[in-house]
């Protein structure tokens, strides 16, 4: 997933880059990275785990415990 394919999939959520961070356990500063795609200089590639939280995530699915995915609620992400 390319920077800017990234970009676009946390804005047809409708996510600020601090609602992707939490939904993907990661650092806002990390979803900075991926979208620009370097970090002080170096190409930063986007993990095969965040490419798949995000398609989960673009499913609807926020977490998963081994037996059943929790749904996710775009709608109370906090502002």
């Amino acid at each position: 997933m390319p920077a800017t394919q990234f970009r676009a999939w946390r804005r047809s959520l409708g996510l600020k880059q601090k609602d992707a961070a939490d939904l993907l356990g990661l650092k806002k500063r990390m979803i900075q990275y991926y979208e620009k795609g370097a970090r002080d200089g170096k190409t930063v590639t986007i993990p095969k785990s965040v490419r798949l939280a995000c398609y989960a995530i673009s499913i609807g699915i926020s977490d998963y415990d081994g037996k059943s995915p929790q749904k996710l609620d775009l709608k109370n992400l906090s502002d």
